[in-house]
């Protein structure tokens, strides 16, 4: 029990990347609400800036409690650094950046969160980087395809928000390093509890730290997690492998296995600036220490009613591959034996219109444009999350007009259900 490496992830969840404050005891977590730091000396401050020590100089860059959150979920994911940013779509914005710029290309599964769809879809190409969307992200023939000599990575979501689907990690990344560069993942659904992206052969990983790792719908936060193994070297990265003279000429790929985190947060976070709270970050930790109890409940409890959903009669279709029906249930048993996640959805026979009587018409269930929150969640897709998405675009997404998502929380089982049938009331008045 000496190695921290060697503890189970329950104890990691709790132990990892913390221990008692030198200085007062204090067993928790201290918030260090500060923006500077005093430097012991002038070759001190001067290494420091060189990176030839690690440490703290300005909260934007780094906070002690913003470190100790990273050094969690860098523990949980199996990475060798990770780097914590005010958003998960700060954390996808940079994680593409940091290997891509005008003039490159990035090919990503059409099977996203609309939020990202946008940004890969509209913002992205406006500062020069183009993406390709893979319609079928199930077969990796479909991602060779849209290969060309500028593409710097491949991005997807290890389970699909919000048509469930499951990424075949370690197909996609064999297609992805044929090609010389890297996938990206976003695990936000998954968590590391349910899901390792590295060990099937992703090289980085994103989290909206917003949802199942804070969990409690309480704070804005963002992870990029470093796996550490990609090789920058092989000529398609030339910002690893020639001197930055934004930062004393640094050679990123000199500095060793955590090269792709130090550069997304000397050079990226620095210019750009979308810094975690040290607030946050703290109540992201205290999320983490339960993550593992909390998706177990989540999970129970979403099989529950995805299998109620699956016998309604109002229902068309539950997209959910912890269920033996759905089309990705084998790889959701390869990828995640211990569940599915806590995110399901389903089609209403009246639409649109059914849908959002649907919604209306719930009392337990928080209407909220969020995921991974304690209390059970609804939202309809096609008029809000998905809503920038043309009619076309919506549907290569899984996103339909009559299409409901849950986010099934951790009340009584007995409860939600009854809160479902309300809905179904209200809907068949559709």
């Amino acid at each position: 029990m000496t190695d921290p490496q060697s503890w189970s992830f329950e104890t990691r969840q709790i132990h990892a990347g913390t221990s008692p404050d030198p200085t007062t005891g204090a067993r928790a977590l201290p918030i260090y609400a500060t923006t500077a730091y005093q430097f012991r000396d002038s070759q001190h401050a001067a290494d420091l800036f060189a990176l030839a020590e690690m440490g703290n100089i300005y909260t934007r860059i780094m906070n002690p409690t913003q470190d100790a959150l990273e050094q969690r979920v860098a523990s949980l994911e199996g990475g060798v650094a990770a780097l914590a940013v005010a958003s998960g779509q700060s954390a996808t914005t940079l994680a593409i950046l940091n290997i891509a710029e005008a003039g490159d290309h990035v090919v990503a599964s059409a099977s996203l969160y609309g939020g990202t769809y946008n940004l890969l879809h509209h913002s992205l190409p406006k500062l020069g980087v183009t993406v390709s969307f893979v319609e079928n992200p199930d077969d990796p023939d479909n991602w060779q395809s849209l290969v060309r000599d500028n593409t710097k990575a491949f991005f997807g979501e290890t389970i699909g928000n919000p048509k469930g689907d499951i990424l075949d990690i370690e197909k996609v990344a064999a297609v992805a390093h044929r090609n010389g560069v890297p996938l990206i993942v976003d695990n936000t659904i998954a968590t590391p509890f349910l899901i390792r992206p590295f060990e099937s052969g992703a090289d980085v990983v994103v989290h909206s730290a917003t949802k199942y790792l804070g969990g409690h719908g309480t704070a804005i936060a963002g992870l990029i997690v470093d796996g550490g193994s990609f090789d920058w070297t092989g000529g398609r990265f030339p910002g690893f492998t020639t001197p930055d003279p934004t930062y004393n000429g640094v050679v990123y790929a000199d500095l060793g296995a955590p090269a792709y985190a130090l550069k997304a947060r000397v050079q990226l976070l620095r210019d750009l600036g979308p810094a975690i709270s040290p607030f946050n970050a703290f109540l992201v930790v205290q999320g983490i220490e339960t993550l593992s109890l909390r998706m177990e409940r989540h999970i129970q409890n979403t099989l529950t009613v995805a299998e109620f959903l699956e016998a309604h009669d109002e229902v068309d279709r539950v997209n959910y591959p912890g269920l033996p029906s759905s089309p990705w249930h084998a790889a959701q048993q390869r990828y995640a034996p211990k569940g599915a996640g806590a995110v399901l959805t389903f089609e209403l026979h009246g639409g649109r219109d059914a849908g959002q009587r649907f919604v209306e018409a719930l009392e337990l269930h928080s209407h909220v444009a969020n995921i991974g929150d304690v209390r059970s969640l609804v939202i309809h897709p096609a008029s809000t999350t998905h809503s920038q998405l043309t009619a076309e675009e919506q549907l290569t997404t899984g996103v339909t007009p009559g299409l409901v998502r849950l986010a099934v929380g951790l009340e009584g089982i007995e409860d939600i259900l009854a809160d479902l049938e309300a809905g179904f009331r209200a809907a068949k008045t559709a």
